[in-house]
């Protein structure tokens, strides 16, 4: 997989993690601002990942991984959460699922 494809699926990542969390600090805070800039961030989103012309089940199943990795680092490392090991452990599955249909073959 060429490292570009790996630099535009971590670039959607964070912009979905980044979209999701602007909705979620307005809607907690009664921002509609934030509402309405986390709908456009994650409109990026989706023009960002389909930059990567692959097969659509391909391309959202090998994202997915990186997307997982990116919202789990998120939550420990930006929001301060404590990260169960269980999540650790489902971190790691579906990261290895995104290699079996990256590397899988036919």
């Amino acid at each position: 997989m060429p490292l570009i494809a790996w630099l535009v699926f971590v670039l959607a990542a964070v912009l979905e993690v980044g979209g999701d969390a602007l909705i979620r600090r307005g809607l907690r805070s009664g921002g509609l601002l934030l509402i309405v800039a986390g709908f456009g961030v994650l409109g990026f989103y989706g023009l960002t990942v389909n930059m990567v012309r692959w097969d659509f089940s391909k391309l959202l199943g090998v994202y997915v991984g990186v997307f997982a990795l990116v919202s789990v680092l998120a939550g420990r490392f930006i929001f301060r959460e404590d990260i169960a090991n269980p999540t650790w452990l489902g971190l790691l599955l579906i990261m290895a699922g995104g290699l079996v249909i990256q590397f899988g073959g036919r």
